[in-house]
């Protein structure tokens, strides 16, 4: 049964279709069907300690790992779980994703959403392309703690171009590693057609900078309008002024009066 899962079971590394070099495109595809696409730009700040000159005191650097365009991939899908993993530069780094989906009742009666519940990121301080000269080098994993992240309604995908930042803390020495995510469109569930994401729910940032940069186009419209109307108002004002009788001012035309 897991030969045959693992036959049905597809994942796609696709991130040389994304214009963009620092953006990755992930799919993985179960009985022939769409079922997880992630489409998204990572990069990783991770503090290390060094040797000052004086060979006595340590200091800390602080190395800028992206995710590699040639990761390895394996994921799973399932009804109210999914996961995608991710690994380079020879597996010396690791990015694990945990999504779960579930209900809850509100004041429209019972709704279901999904969200990313969980980040573990391993790496090597012994790989010599990010890190220089680590003390101690070896294997660390950071890990994220009760995350609530990128909740989005069931049935939707997410969708944020904003850059976010999630902490993750590390095994060597409770240090914080820094996950910055940017151009992020990911839908772990309900997938409605083949490499198609369902209606987007755009982040609160998206939302904010969206109204930002329609508002005030919004109120100069409002404004145009007002002065159209106003402008309106006086010329039809003018017409009515210039339709009333005026009093004459020359004495003369008064004669006909005595």
């Amino acid at each position: 049964a897991a030969a045959r899962l693992a036959a049905e079971q597809e994942v796609e590394n696709l991130s040389g279709l994304s214009p963009n070099p620092e953006k990755d495109i992930f799919v993985v595809r179960e009985n022939r069907t769409t079922c997880l696409m992630a489409e998204f730009a990572a990069k990783f700040i991770v503090p290390y300690d060094v040797w000052a000159s004086n060979y006595v005191d340590l200091i800390t650097e602080q190395a800028d790992i992206p995710l590699s365009r040639g990761a390895e991939m394996k994921g799973k899908c399932g009804t109210n779980e999914s996961e995608l993993e991710l690994s380079w530069l020879d597996q010396a780094y690791t990015l694990k994703l945990s999504f779960v989906k579930e209900g809850h009742n509100t004041s429209r009666g019972p709704e279901a959403s999904w969200r990313l519940s969980r980040i573990q990121f391993t790496y090597d301080t012994s790989e010599r392309t990010y890190f220089k000269d680590a003390v101690s080098p070896g294997k660390h994993t950071a890990s994220s703690h009760r995350l609530s992240a990128l909740v989005t309604p069931a049935g939707r995908s997410y969708e944020c171009q904003a850059q976010q930042t999630i902490s993750l803390v590390s095994s060597d020495h409770q240090k914080s590693v820094q996950l910055l995510l940017s151009e992020v469109r990911l839908q772990p569930f309900d997938i409605p057609a083949d490499f198609v994401f369902s209606e987007e729910h755009k982040c609160p940032v998206d939302q904010r900078e969206q109204l930002e940069e329609t508002l005030p186009l919004i109120l100069g419209l409002i404004l145009g309008l007002v002065i159209v109307i106003t402008l309106g108002i006086y010329h039809v004002h003018l017409k009515l002024t210039a339709s009333q009788a005026q009093i004459p001012r020359d004495r003369s035309q008064y004669k006909h009066m005595g």
